[in-house]
């Protein structure tokens, strides 16, 4: 079974960057749209970015300019830069294959804060 392993979450101050990790242990990860999502406390999942096999990305509007995806297919990684953090961006977030929908993971929390 394909498993997700998001890591690199943590406490930032307004303003702050962050790194995010995902792991994929999949042959497969290589040919397939990774992306990255969010949950809130009391709100939906949301799709934040998402980057093709071949490097295509996209962003939803609140992030624009703000994160970057990225991915490593020699190591199947997938990642996410994220500055000028706002206590808004503060959410579990999770990577997955949006035209797969693997089981998901544990996610990693984003803490925005003073």
């Amino acid at each position: 079974q394909v498993q997700l392993a998001e890591s690199g979450g943590g406490l930032v101050q307004p303003g702050g960057t962050l790194r995010l990790s995902c792991g994929v242990s999949s042959i497969f990860f290589g040919y397939t749209t990774m992306a990255w999502y969010r949950q809130a406390p009391g709100r939906q999942r949301e799709l934040v970015a998402s980057v093709s096999s071949g490097g295509i990305t996209s962003y939803a509007n609140f992030v624009k300019g703000r994160f970057t995806i990225s991915r490593d297919n020699a190591k199947n990684a997938l990642y996410l830069q994220m500055h000028s953090l706002e206590p808004e961006d503060t959410a579990i977030y999770f990577c997955n294959a949006p035209n797969t929908m693997l089981p998901w993971g544990q996610g990693t929390q984003v803490t925005v804060s003073t």
